[in-house]
């Protein structure tokens, strides 16, 4: 089942989203996928900003799968169509295709292929989900049919009649990023089509792990740099900082204007390149500030992670402080290690700000370990299958402690799943902003021996107390839909209302409501432009070219005079009013990222949460979360003598 929000949805509108810590909108391309920055939805969708700027590049859809048990006998009854005849069916849609359209170019035709193909597992999809729910009619079947080759005729005259010639990727994309994505945009926002090259980094994804070396890159003015290294990765271990700009891999020279020929024409030529089976060696070439001549490092290709849990420290004596970015296949492990890493705690902030969702399985894992014992966690509800009610089979075996939840508009589906249950429950306060609202659940088909798949959506979520998570879409542009997530309505007549386990109110339909409100920054237009130019990114390898730092790096008044020499030299226009007015915010940023160049990342981002207002806001509610958690235990007592006395 999928859980998570569409980020590709921003590449394609040209826009893209910050991160999680941090105001810059930042676009980082791993070597298996392009990543996003973590925190809020424009943030992303990811977080303190909501503006958003141009993306040069298309983003990730960073959807994950798992089937259920109820959901076997709709596998079998594919897999076994597929194993049987869908090779021969396969073999004779090609020649047929070769016979009926013989002037189309085979790009072309191959294209076209791929919508029979997609209509095709719909067939089987939709004539097992029928078979659930009511037969399909003949009119239905037959409206099937002539809709199909009124496509097909359609689109034969496109490639035939075009003014310019249908060739190379365009008929992929012409199918890929319009034929079916146009299909599934009138069914929901979440219903989605994966091409090859989504359908493997969506897998790669999924895992939380890959082969290269570890470095997270970006493509800027026809220019490809490292954003940063992971930390123990071959890159790290070797050298490689944040800024490099990456000159040639295995002597084939980055070359994005395409001047060069056999050069590395994309960044995603570039990550390619990077990959690799694990022991194998991979040379590249780094350009770096302060320095005349590339540096050359030989690296040994090793199993990269790439881990769920981006930090996770004591941000005071005896409080512990999480960010979850997704949710993976290793998540749930990776919460409880940090868990237990922290210590005897007193209290926890559990930052979900970005997350955009990913697996159920996980969520359900991360809220059976901090839930009690049998009580619920969400519960799955669609037209052709049973409903489906997820319980904690485990608990927390007594130890608690109080929790608050931050969360804001980036925060989706599966994270949405974990904040609703922590509510209802009485086990954690809720502080941020309204979160996005995704409460769908696609099922995924594969496609085509396990390149391509659809997934569609089958069912909704709930949360314990029965509260919807989906916000509503009706009417709503697709745009307006992702850019919009968590706004709140101007009152709560025709929301639904739910009670919590202690009769709390809270609403359903349309995200978690927090208890507590908690505003992120505004940022202003001299803070928008140094964010879209990356200036702190670009500035701090400049910096370091021939000074060095450590931890306790402070920005004092010599380092703002480097920085302002930096932003005359870029022509970057300011005042010392356009300073003052957000010192502290230039301060952390300058900070951060020199940390992060120098010494690395996670250095960098506790950095940045010790100063972030939000997290040290959400601090200070940790008492009224103790005080929830009081109350819950005697509401479990009491229920649980309620019980006692039945018997």
């Amino acid at each position: 089942m999928l859980v998570g929000v569409k980020e590709a949805i921003f590449a394609r509108l040209g826009c893209q989203v910050p991160g999680p810590y941090s105001l810059a909108f930042r676009y980082r391309k791993a070597e298996p996928a392009v990543q996003y920055t973590t925190t809020g939805l424009m943030k992303s969708m990811n977080s303190i900003s909501s503006t958003v700027r141009p993306a040069n590049n298309a983003g990730l859809m960073s959807f994950t799968t798992q089937c259920r048990w109820y959901m076997r006998p709709v596998r079998v009854i594919y897999l076994t169509i597929k194993t049987v005849f869908f090779r021969r069916f396969l073999s004779a849609c090609r020649i047929a295709f070769r016979r009926f359209f013989p002037h189309m170019t085979p790009p072309a035709r191959r294209a076209l292929f791929t919508v029979v193909l997609f209509f095709a597992v719909c067939a089987v999809a939709g004539s097992v989900l029928q078979s659930r729910v009511g037969a399909q009619s003949a009119a239905d079947e037959s409206q099937l049919r002539d809709s199909l080759k009124t496509f097909t005729n359609v689109y034969a005259l496109v490639e035939q009649n075009y003014a310019d010639p249908i060739t190379g990727d365009k008929a992929d994309t012409a199918i890929y990023d319009g034929a079916i994505p146009g299909m599934l945009r009138v069914l929901d926002p979440h219903s989605t089509f994966y091409d090859p090259k989504a359908y493997a980094r969506m897998r790669e994804e999924q895992h939380g792990r890959y082969y290269g070396v570890g470095m997270t890159i970006q493509q800027q003015n026809n220019k490809v740099y490292v954003v940063y290294p992971t930390e123990g990765a071959p890159a790290f271990r070797a050298g490689i900082r944040p800024g490099d700009m990456i000159y040639a891999v295995d002597g084939k020279i980055v070359s994005i204007d395409g001047k060069i020929p056999g050069g590395l024409t994309s960044s995603d030529l570039v990550a390619k390149a990077l990959k690799g089976p694990k022991g194998t060696h991979v040379q590249a070439s780094m350009l770096r500030e302060g320095q005349p001549k590339p540096l050359v490092f030989d690296l040994i290709r090793d199993e990269i992670p790439h881990p769920s849990v981006d930090l996770a420290y004591e941000i005071r004596p005896g409080v512990g402080y999480i960010h979850l970015s997704q949710f993976q296949e290793t998540t749930a492990q990776e919460v409880i290690t940090a868990l237990n890493g922290l210590g005897n705690l007193k209290g926890l902030v559990f930052d979900l700000r970005g997350n955009l969702g990913g697996l159920l399985s996980q969520a359900v894992e991360v809220c059976d370990h901090l839930l009690a014992k049998g009580q619920g966690i969400v519960s799955q509800r669609g037209r052709a299958y049973p409903d489906q009610v997820y319980t904690a089979t485990h608990g927390n075996g007594g130890h608690t402690f109080p929790i608050v939840v931050l969360v804001n508009r980036g925060t989706a589906s599966a994270a949405e799943i974990v904040s609703g249950a922590l509510q209802d429950h009485d086990r954690a306060l809720i502080v941020g902003e309204t979160t996005f609202g995704k409460g769908l659940v696609q099922t995924v088909y594969d496609m085509a021996d396990h390149t391509m798949a659809l997934a569609l959506t089958t069912y909704h979520y709930y949360t314990p107390s029965g509260r919807l998570i989906q916000r509503d879409y009706a009417g709503v542009s697709l745009y307006n839909y992702y850019t919009h997530g968590g706004e709140q309505p101007a009152d709560n007549v025709n929301r639904e209302v739910k009670l919590t386990d202690a009769g709390r109110t809270v609403y359903g339909g349309g995200g978690i409501t927090p208890d507590e409100k908690i505003e992120g920054p505004k940022t202003n237009r001299f803070q928008e432009t140094l964010l879209y130019k990356d200036v702190f990114f670009h500035f701090a390898p400049v910096y370091l070219a021939n000074r060095t730092v450590d931890k306790n790096f402070q920005v004092d008044a010599a380092v703002l005079a480097e920085f302002k020499k930096y932003l005359t030299s870029q022509e970057i226009s300011f005042t010392e009013a356009d300073l003052n007015g957000v010192m502290e915010w230039l301060k952390i940023n300058i900070k951060s990222q020199i940390l992060i160049t120098q010494i690395g990342e996670t250095q960098g981002l506790r950095a940045r949460a010790d100063w972030d207002p939000e997290i040290q806001k959400a601090l200070t509610f940790l008492p009224e979360a103790q005080a929830l958690e009081d109350n819950a235990h005697k509401v479990l007592a009491q229920k649980a003598m309620a019980r006692n006395e039945a018997r």
